[in-house]
Order: C-alpha cells, then sequence, then structure tokens
C-alpha cells in the first residue's frame, strides 16, 4: 500500500564523536542519523519508544540502501529527514536524507519491520499507528 507522510525533519549537529581523525563524519553515523530522526518522527505520532513493548512488539531494520553524495564535517548543523512512502502488512520504508543548508549529503531508503519480542516472528501492524501515519 503506498502512503504519502509527511517529511518529518531533524536538525542535528556534527560532534567530534561522529568524525573520523580528518573531522568528516563516519560512514556509519548517518544510519545513526536516520535512526534518530525515523525516532523522532515516531515519538511525533505519539509513540514515545521505537517499540511497542505493551504489545510485546518492536521495529527492526530489514533493508537500508544509502547514496553518499558528499561528506559532512564537524561541528556543521545538518537536516535528517524522514518520510513513509509505503506501507505493507508488517513494513513501513522511508525514504531519508541528510540535508547540509539544502544540500543533499546523503539519501537512502529504510524498511523497518515489526516483530514479536517473543519470537522474532513479523507481525501486523496496528491499525492505530496506520490511521495515524495516515494509511
Amino acid at each position: 500500500m503506498s502512503a504519502g507522510s509527511a517529511e518529518f525533519s531533524l536538525p542535528i549537529r556534527v560532534y567530534i564523536e561522529d568524525t573520523d581523525a580528518g573531522g568528516i563524519v563516519y560512514y556509519v553515523n548517518y544510519l545513526k542519523y536516520f535512526e534518530r530522526a525515523r525516532t523522532e518522527f515516531m515519538r511525533s505520532l505519539g509513540y514515545d519508544k521505537a517499540a511497542l513493548p505493551e504489545e510485546d512488539l518492536m521495529f527492526v531494520v530489514s533493508k537500508a540502501s544509502l547514496q553518499y553524495r558528499d561528506p559532512a564535517r564537524l561541528d556543521e548543523l545538518l537536516e535528517v529527514t524522514a518520510q513513509v512512502i509505503s506501507v505493507g502488512g508488517a513494513t513501513l520504508t522511508f525514504v531519508q536524507s541528510v540535508n547540509r543548508a539544502g544540500e543533499c549529503l546523503v539519501d537512502g531508503e529504510v524498511v523497518i519491520a515489526l516483530v514479536s519480542t517473543l519470537t522474532g516472528r513479523p507481525r501486523r501492524l496496528p491499525t492505530a499507528l496506520r490511521d495515524r501515519i495516515g494509511v
């Protein structure tokens, strides 16, 4: 099922722990930035955690694809975006980007799946979550 949620944006400052010895953001940290934006997006929908522990459910990344275009550097202010572009029975597909002053540095697609914390098996997305996303 297709979805067209509004784009969510999170400002992030680049700190020394995000960078390599040359002051450039280490490549894996862009995945951390993506994670923070998705977590804050879910929080904006009323889900305070990246899981639904009261229902023994959690989200896991099942696929991630990134395109690195230009590096971010120490102390820069970035905008990290997250937008749901597709909703499946147990999955949400996000398109995400890291931008500096309107320039896209990294973009990609991340699929998260809802699974049981007890079995690790996929579980259907709750109707309330689908409604909040606008599906």
